[in-house]
């Protein structure tokens, strides 16, 4: 990956810095501000965005072993302070981090890479079964976004490009996974007159905008910002879930 960027340039770096920041505004609101309802809104844009990285990071990693098998431990580290911040326990069955998403994306996507090795009917027939497998999984396991948070990461890995085909591709499935399957809470708006509904879950369709403005520029690249990323997930909801205790305990 090219690591030659201007400053002005979206990089990847700069979608991670991003969709972390996205990210901590949402999970401000579920922990200490629930009546600030614009945090949410603007945190539909961060899971995009990191399904999006998942799928770059899956085509740059020199050791797919080592990133899954890095996935795995960070999602193991971080399943008790989501548990605290989701529902307020150390153990919590019925709903996983996001991280145990991701590995679920990323092993579909190597299962459909092997399928390209095989003849052309079989890799469609595999990577059906991939998909399928894949999304029923995310529902079984109760992963974060379930079986349409890894239907998001196989959208960016089969519509990867800029091609007119490929960015369309990449719209009218987000637009079919957020509005159409995730939608229902919305808000009434009013406009020249006129009453609009503005699903939530749809405000993630924005994320799209600095994701086709990212010219796969890697950015700023350290062994010790890697591993910040990793541990940003773990560390803030469990910084969040203490400043909350606090809180009530004054």
């Amino acid at each position: 990956m090219n690591t030659g960027a201007k400053w002005w340039e979206i990089t990847s770096a700069k979608l991670h810095i991003l969709a972390m920041g996205l990210m901590l505004l949402d999970h401000m609101w579920a922990t200490l501000f629930p009546s600030q309802a614009w945090m949410t809104c603007v945190g539909r844009i961060a899971y995009p965005i990191f399904a999006f990285l998942i799928v770059e990071g899956y085509f740059h990693t020199k050791n797919f072993q080592k990133y899954l098998l890095r996935m795995i431990g960070f999602a193991v580290v971080s399943e008790i302070p989501f548990n605290l911040m989701y529902n307020g326990t150390f153990f919590y069955p019925y709903h996983q981090n996001v991280l145990w998403t991701f590995v679920i994306g990323l092993l579909a996507m190597k299962c459909m890479d092997w399928g390209k090795t095989k003849a052309k009917w079989c890799f469609v027939l595999i990577s059906i079964m991939t998909v399928l497998v894949g999304t029923l999984l995310g529902f079984a396991l109760f992963t974060d976004y379930y079986g349409v948070g890894v239907l998001m990461i196989l959208t960016f890995y089969l519509f990867r490009g800029r091609k007119w085909w490929q960015i369309l591709g990449q719209l009218c499935l987000l637009y079919w996974l957020n509005v159409e399957i995730l939608g229902g809470y919305y808000y009434e708006v009013e406009l020249f007159g006129k009453t609009f509904e503005v699903i939530q879950q749809g405000l993630a369709l924005f994320a799209l905008i600095p994701i086709w403005l990212y010219r796969g520029k890697q950015g700023y690249h350290s062994k010790p910002f890697q591993y910040f990323c990793y541990v940003f997930y773990p560390l803030h909801m469990l910084l969040l879930v203490l400043i909350d205790m606090v809180m009530v305990g004054l």
